[in-house]
């Protein structure tokens, strides 16, 4: 039952050929065969996931099921879930149990979905790695002395190693598409706005995004459409529908007009990585795909534009964790000492560097110099890509410069580390939709696709992502546990 997609486990339940119980137990002991070595899970919620699917059986036997009902799935661990520890991998949230469920989470259990626990991620989704959390390091299924990505990589893991169909991670600068790429399935990011942040713990507020994992488009398209659509809690959520699976297989890559930024195959990108994409736009033109070659010169400062509007975001996001409201608390000689001493012990490295450089774009006299310009190069990026969407419909790249790499290969090169998203952070700058998806193997690892559409374009981005990986049925394959 775990090797099955989410849209295979819905027909199952619903023909009775297998009850919610049974599916979820099962990923449950395969969860306890292999998250020891693997390390996606920061809470596994046994007790809870089991009464939500007895409950999901009610629903089916009732014939009052949706496409989710009943199927297990894995939640990033900034996500507050009510009764349940929501951590950010972060010292300074140990023990913490939110009163209230995020709306994605909200619109899960609404759904029928079996939630069977929150995964591991680089502390505040501050990462490329993983490496970063607090309490444990995370494994690649594919190779265990390699990376999954980050910051998502434990939904990620989690669901390349079938613990579940379907998982959900944010993305900020790439924190779903890139771990998607290393660890070999679907990560999807939607156009911002469209999917509620509410409930979302946040890191960068004009760049963060919840989106799906998943193990195909089908998978990914049917929970975009669970946890999408308006919500009046969330300030920046879009007044749109949720996103729509109803054309999902109706479409065609005949004719289709694609983009290729030369900024995105430059000397940046492992030749490894380069030649399987490659492959895949030499299959895809086999089936008439247009494809036309661009150039969209603001790319190559995208990273540099990231590194200064994400962590000036992070700055005034999390002054709100002192040890005073929630969380531990580390005593000192008055209300300063006290606050000082609460996020010097609290955060980690990552986090604690990224407050220094927000802080420090932020203040007077740099406030211009930095975040003003940065701000002025987002603008132009997204002139540039609507421009480009006037003559194509999608935009085609390597999701990562690299495959899958060893832990602590990039540990004393943090340069590195951050040029990962490379390909994925204009995406998040301009708010557009974005996916992951496999598109072949470079040294026996997975090598990501990423197909990029203007905003509120989420449909048919996942109606060509469903062609895509149709024309290409050898790109995908299982991780080599038992």
């Amino acid at each position: 039952m775990t090797q099955l997609s989410a849209a295979e486990l819905n027909r199952k339940l619903a023909s009775k050929e297998v009850s919610a119980l049974e599916v979820a137990q099962a990923h449950f002991e395969r969860i306890e065969a292999h998250d020891a070595k693997l390390g996606c899970f920061l809470h596994l919620d046994k007790e809870g996931a089991l009464a939500s699917a007895n409950e999901a059986q009610k629903r089916l036997d009732a014939g009052e099921a949706t496409a989710l009902t009943g199927v297990p799935i894995v939640l990033k661990d900034n996500m507050s879930t009510i009764g349940v520890p929501t951590t950010c991998a972060s010292k300074i949230l140990e023990g913490y149990i939110p009163p209230f469920d995020a709306t994605v989470v909200a619109k899960l259990k609404s759904a029928g979905a079996t939630i069977l626990g929150k995964t591991n991620l680089d502390e505040f989704a501050m990462g490329t790695s993983t490496e970063n959390s607090a309490y444990q390091l995370t494994r690649n299924p594919w190779d265990t002395d390699r990376s999954p990505g980050g910051s998502s990589g434990g939904s990620a893991a989690a669901v390349s190693a079938e613990f579940a169909p379907l998982g959900l991670g944010s993305d900020t600068g790439g924190s779903i598409r890139q771990p998607a790429s290393l660890c070999g399935i679907v990560g999807f990011k939607p156009t911002y706005g469209r999917c509620s942040r509410y409930g979302l713990i946040a890191f960068g507020s004009s760049l963060d995004q919840i989106g799906p994992f998943a193990r195909n488009i089908e998978d990914a398209a049917l929970l975009a459409e669970a946890i999408t659509g308006h919500d009046p809690l969330d300030g920046t959520s879009m007044k749109t529908e949720p996103i729509s699976t109803r054309d999902l297989k109706n479409g065609s890559l005949k004719g289709l007009k694609i983009g290729l930024a030369e900024e995105m195959f430059s000397e940046a990108i492992n030749p490894g990585v380069r030649e399987v994409v490659e492959r895949a736009i030499e299959a895809l033109a086999k089936e008439g795909v247009e494809f036309k070659k661009i150039t969209l010169p603001s790319i190559e400062l995208g990273v540099t534009t990231y590194y200064i509007i994400a962590p000036a975001e992070a700055s005034s996001n999390l002054a709100r964790f002192d040890g005073i409201r929630y969380g531990p608390r580390w005593e000192g000689s008055g209300h300063i000492d006290v606050v000082s001493k609460t996020r010097g012990q609290g955060f980690g490295h990552e986090v604690k560097g990224r407050i220094m450089i927000g802080t420090y774009a932020l203040s007077a006299g740099y406030y211009d110099a930095y975040y003003t310009k940065a701000q002025q190069v987002r603008a132009l990026m997204i002139r540039e890509f609507n421009e480009a969407f006037q003559d194509t419909e999608i935009l085609l790249a390597p999701t990562s410069p690299t495959v899958a790499f060893k832990l602590g290969e990039l540990s004393n090169d943090p340069m590195a580390l951050k040029l990962l998203d490379y390909c994925t952070i204009p995406a998040n700058l301009g708010g557009m939709p974005s996916v992951s998806l496999n598109c072949g193997f470079s040294e026996g690892l997975p090598v990501g696709l990423q197909l990029t559409a203007a905003p509120l374009r989420d449909e048919r981005l996942l109606q060509i992502a469903y062609s895509v990986e149709r024309a290409l049925p050898n790109a995908t394959g299982r991780p080599p546990l038992p």
